[in-house]
């Protein structure tokens, strides 16, 4: 797998989470623990991209 590759798997999980976020927000009950699980498993993602973006071109 290329390097754009994944970044573009990255990004796509990463919107799948945010999309996974507002679902369960907008539940008439949403469950917190699997929003922060939810928004740890972004975080993470998010993390992965930066250390990605910086390292040497």
């Amino acid at each position: 797998m290329s390097l754009h590759d994944r970044v573009e798997s990255l990004k796509a999980k990463h919107a799948a989470l945010e999309n996974a976020i507002e679902t369960e927000t907008r539940r008439p009950l949403p469950d917190n623990t699997q929003i922060h699980d939810l928004k740890r498993k972004k975080l993470l993602i998010k993390d992965e991209l930066s250390r990605i973006g910086s390292g040497p071109h």
